[in-house]
């Protein structure tokens, strides 16, 4: 049987520690992160896979057991402290993290199998050199386009929407809550806010291939950009199921129902 040290993980993260010319503490621990009570009443700290200090920022490289119903490792016949079996309560601990880490003004980037070269098992090839530059891509995160969708992540998690592999594969987030979906078209500070707002409305009627009306899309803009979306009148966004949602320069999110 395989060790950490030789896992997918253990991979990963030295390349990011390549990529960012700081060696990561893994398994790091934070006296705010912690689990469900235990039957003696305690919280036990949550790791995460790996925590630059100097960049501020956390990676956790989440398999195909994170995002997929796996009975050998979920156990379904045996609960958690939690009072959920462990592919539960690993699904709601990976929820905790994904709020809590940002909330305590941490950058976090989850690492999919899919980012990477994979197989159909989710098992990486370790070809390094298609790795590391895509590993390089999705670290840079300095757009703004980035800084909004993941503020708008956080919100939705708040909001309890749980955020979901796309249907399509080039919108930028879906999330589910009860029988709703949401479809979220983001873009970031730019200088052509009237255009990048004219194709965002066009990639998310592109998008609109189900009649399910459990289904909303989501434009997500910059507090500069909210002017060139209102430029669709409300009652046509209505009509169209579309929201306009404003991520203020604090990371702030709001409705705009003008």
């Amino acid at each position: 049987m395989g060790t950490r040290d030789d896992s997918d993980e253990a991979y990963v993260v030295d390349l990011c520690n390549r990529i960012l010319h700081e060696s990561a503490l893994t398994q790091h621990k934070f006296d705010w992160l912690l689990g469900d009570p235990g039957t003696n009443g305690r919280r036990v700290k949550l790791p995460v896979d790996a925590y630059w200090p100097g960049h501020e920022l956390v990676v956790e490289y989440r398999e195909l057991q994170h995002d997929q119903p796996m009975p050998h490792f979920d156990k379904p016949d045996r609960l958690t402290v939690s009072g959920v079996h462990r592919g539960e309560q690993r699904a709601l601990y990976d929820a905790r993290r994904d709020t809590e880490i940002p909330a305590h003004g941490l950058r976090l980037i989850v690492v999919r199998p899919a980012d990477l070269d994979a197989d159909s098992r989710g098992r990486l090839r370790r070809n390094e050199k298609a790795d590391l530059e895509a590993l390089r891509k999705i670290l840079a995160r300095d757009s703004d386009e980035d800084r909004v969708t993941d503020a708008f992540r956080t919100w939705l998690f708040a909001e309890g929407w749980t955020p979901v592999d796309p249907t399509d594969r080039w919108t930028d987030l879906e999330a589910v809550r009860d029988h709703e979906r949401l479809i979220c078209e983001a873009k970031g500070r730019t200088s052509e806010k009237g255009i990048d707002a004219d194709i965002a409305y066009g990639q998310l009627l592109r998008r609109m291939t189900s009649q399910d009306p459990h289904i909303r899309y989501a434009l997500v803009v910059p507090s500069s950009s909210v002017k060139a979306a209102e430029r669709v009148p409300l009652h046509v966004r209505e009509l169209l199921r579309i929201d306009v949602y404003e991520v203020m320069d604090d990371n702030r999110v709001c409705q705009v129902i003008r």
